[in-house]
């Protein structure tokens, strides 16, 4: 673990914490940072040019920066210089906590349904210094009634900008290390426990062994189950309602809570985009022998949902001497070459031959195998890579390209690092153990792994691992089975929404359903190892997110954009429709906005649609005591120089920081009012710029039309100049992720028992609400009812052709 240099005062604590946030760090979990759209914070593109104090960490890009520059100077154009001197930095302050890192809780808005305030909750010192030298900068910093009511009596005003967790008011929570000292890396327990979240994308699943992608631009993916059946889902998580494949009439499997054979796996061939081929692995009954069948299919050439089942063409088959060890990874790597991976025959110990099936070259079980199945619509199904390890070794057989291996249960390859490419083409396996010790794997050509002479780390069948020309490769970690008793392989995260993750190796275990990580020192090459636990208290408290999961883990996968799930189910049988799909989430930070967006194919369904609808929820979310505070004094920090010379203030009129008093006072618990407060002086059941949707026949929450709410009444908004911008500001405020349609023409009915309250209405879709657009002013219009504007909103970021 790096060490972080720590510069003394508020803002100086945050500067310098925020320094080393790219690296991953083990810090005990308390903060629970987001930002106002109820995300977690992230390391802008662009280094931000007003908002200094956050331009290392915190909630703006460099384009809500700007936007935030051009509201402060719009306020501070009604002051003269003596107004300047004294209100300049108490008004940059207040607006730049929205580029907080904990802009939710600073304007109490820590999920989608709470009010958001329109001035950040304040400590009462602050508020006081605040209230007596600049309070008339209040009409220009918030539209809020209550607080127009309330602005001449500092004990109201400032009893009203209090939070009720008093721990996150502003300038106190800058000070407060237990809330900046590991802000941005990945959070752990005490006892080192990396704590992340999950975020459920699919269920109701039978046995879900294997999740894949086209790759085809889509960002399709399809889950298999151990029936047989594999099922399409599209980006927004949808499920096709007809299934991709169902081979269930041929496949060998039964419901008996632990068995191995079935549907073991699948992958699309890389060319998928124009041969339209993908390759499966299965168990099947051929007379009285047990087989594992390698078969490629074609996707139907009339619908790009469904494979067509009489294309299948047997690659290889196996024959399996037992019911168990049957392998079941199919892959391709760089090398555009299919990667079979095979069980040493079942049973116990390898028992079959001198040596057993592992060891043995001339037998295909207990391998990696390696084959071509480029161009083989004539001629041969597959042939043999040129380069394989033993293709002139005649006793051997030569599609085996590294041996000595029991039973891996799921390979991924290394997409690399994003930026350096290192680490690209690795094969990473988990390799199933015996009585002792479950391994993680990283395949090398002709190499030996070393079963049955060796588990992990330690000897198995002493005679060979005594034996001199053994030589095998030793995994890159073991564990023991007090540990777990069955390895998942996963992956190396390589995608884009979660920095703080690069370069880790996160796997599981099928019994304990522990879930685990490694992580390579650069220097050494040797691996770290973390146990990863599920985030506790608030840590996962973020809309749509869970903290736990089903104990057995059955598979891992990387999505179209190289983001990591796992598959686990409650009743290890592959007839319980108790299987989950889970994404793994990282809450200390996110990328940048923008940063990872794709823009999906657009995909022809011809099927029945079945909406994706969660099942499981948080758990255990319970406010932690907290201690009484002890917040530190504030003070001036090197960024408001950096500051000034940057705005070019007048000589002499420095933006005051002023410097704080200490004052202790009972803590109170998030929704909780105080004893004696009124309702409406703890939180405004309605706030100017919210907004509701209206009108829709069939009663659906997601769609209708706009009303906004302004100085004490309801009203609509005109749809002159009304477009998906728009629609986009709406919808966000209301928690959806998307606006899939900007509705004109009042569509969803005429308001008209209410006033036109907006007109001429534009935004960039980057607003928090409709009041930061442009707007021709509330109540000032030049139209009618037929033309209330009206959304459609949802969590889709696809294009759907039916």
């Amino acid at each position: 673990m790096r060490q972080c240099v720590r510069v003394p005062g508020g803002l100086g604590v945050l500067w310098a914490l925020t320094v080393c946030v790219l690296v991953l760090c083990v810090a005990p979990a308390a903060p629970h940072p987001q930002c106002l759209d109820f995300k977690p914070p992230f390391r802008p593109l662009r280094e931000l040019q007003f908002c200094v104090m956050y331009k290392e960490f915190g909630c703006c890009d460099y384009e809500k920066d700007q936007q935030l520059r051009a509201k402060y100077y719009r306020i501070m154009d009604h002051f003269d210089y003596y107004g300047y001197a004294n209100c300049a930095g108490f008004v940059l302050e207040m607006i730049c906590q929205e580029c907080s890192p904990f802009a939710a809780h600073l304007f109490d808005a820590e999920d989608p349904t709470t009010p958001i305030r329109t001035i950040p909750g304040l400590c009462p010192d602050y508020c006081s210094q605040f209230w007596n030298k600049c309070r008339s900068t209040i009409p220009l910093l918030s539209d809020d009634p209550h607080i127009a009511k309330v602005k001449e009596d500092q004990t109201r005003l400032c009893r009203y900008l209090e939070l009720d967790d008093a721990d996150y008011c502003y300038p106190h929570l800058l000070s407060d290390q237990k809330l900046t000292l590991n802000l941005g890396r990945v959070q752990s327990d005490v006892d080192g426990c990396l704590q992340l979240c999950l975020e459920e994308v699919a269920n109701g699943l039978r046995n879900p062994l294997a999740m894949v992608h086209a790759n085809d631009g889509t960002h399709r993916f399809f889950v298999a189950e151990q029936v047989g059946l594999v099922w399409a889902y599209l980006p927004d998580r949808s499920k096709l309602e007809k299934p991709f494949l169902n081979i269930t009439k041929v496949v060998l499997t039964s419901s008996w809570e632990g068995d191995e054979r079935g549907f073991l796996g699948l992958t699309f061939h890389p060319k998928h985009k124009y041969n339209r081929k993908l390759y499966v692995y299965y168990s099947v009954e051929v007379g009285f022998d047990e087989r594992i069948r390698i078969s490629e299919f074609h996707v139907s050439a009339h619908d790009m949902n469904v494979v067509d089942h009489a294309s299948e063409r047997v690659i290889l088959e196996i024959d399996e001497p037992a019911s168990n060890h049957n392998g079941g990874q199919l892959l391709f790597t760089d090398d555009g070459y299919l990667y079979v991976f095979t069980g040493d025959g079942g049973m116990a110990g390898d028992p079959f031959g001198k040596y057993g099936n592992a060891q043995n070259k001339s037998a295909l079980l207990g391998k990696v195998l390696r084959i071509d199945v480029e161009d083989n619509n004539r001629g041969p199904l597959y042939r043999i890579p040129p380069d394989n390890p033993f293709v002139h070794d005649r006793g051997a057989r030569p599609e085996v390209y590294a041996y000595g291996v029991r039973n891996m249960w799921r390979c991924s390859v290394d997409r690399g690092d994003p930026r350096t490419k290192e680490g690209k083409g690795r094969i990473f396996c988990g390799d199933v153990g015996q009585n002792k010790f479950e391994e993680i794997d990283i395949i090398e050509k002709g190499r030996n792994f070393g079963w049955r002479a060796k588990e992990g780390f330690s000897c198995y069948d002493k005679k060979l691992c005594l034996n001199s020309s053994l030589d095998d490769v030793l995994p890159i970690y073991a564990y023991p089975h007090k540990m777990g008793k069955s390895v998942t392989g996963g992956y190396v995260y390589r995608g884009c929404e979660y920095p703080n993750m690069n370069g880790m190796y996160i796997f599981g275990d099928f019994m304990s359903g522990r879930l685990m990580s490694l992580q390579e020192d650069r220097n050494t090459g040797k691996w770290k190892y973390n146990e990863v636990c599920m985030g506790k208290g608030m840590t996962c408290a973020f809309p749509g997110l869970i903290n736990n999961y089903h104990q057995y883990i059955i598979s891992f996968a990387e999505d179209e954009a190289g983001e990591l799930y796992f598959m686990s189910t409650g009743v290890p049988s592959a007839t319980s429709p108790s299987g989950v799909v889970y994404k793994v989430v990282d809450p200390s930070r996110r990328a940048p906005p923008r940063q990872c967006h794709y823009d999906p194919l657009p995909v022809r369904v011809k099927s029945n649609l079945i909406k994706f609808v969660p099942q499981e929820t948080l758990t255990g979310l319970e406010q932690p005591h907290k201690a009484k505070p002890e917040p530190q004094p504030t003070d001036s920090s090197d960024w408001l120089q950096e500051l000034i010379d940057r705005l070019g203030l007048p000589d002499g009129a420095t933006p005051p920081l002023p410097t704080t008093t200490t004052t202790t006072k009972p803590p109170r618990r998030k929704g909780r009012r105080r004893k004696g407060q009124t309702r409406t002086e703890s939180v405004p059941e309605l706030q100017n710029g919210m907004v509701r949707l209206v009108g829709d026949e069939k009663g659906q929450s997601d769609r209708g039309r706009v009303e906004i709410y302004v100085n004490g009444e309801w009203g609509t908004v005109c749809d002159d100049l009304w477009n998906i911008n728009n629609a986009e500001v709406v919808c966000r405020q209301l928690g959806f992720t998307r606006a899939l349609k900007a509705a004109k023409n009042s569509e969803f009915g005429e308001g008209k028992d209410l006033r036109i309250l907006l007109d001429d209405v534009q935004c960039d879709g980057t607003e928090s609400g409709l009041l930061d657009c442009q707007h021709t002013g509330v109540g000032t219009n030049n139209c009618a009812h037929y033309e209330d504007a009206g959304v459609i909103c949802g969590t889709s970021d696809h294009i759907i052709e039916v």
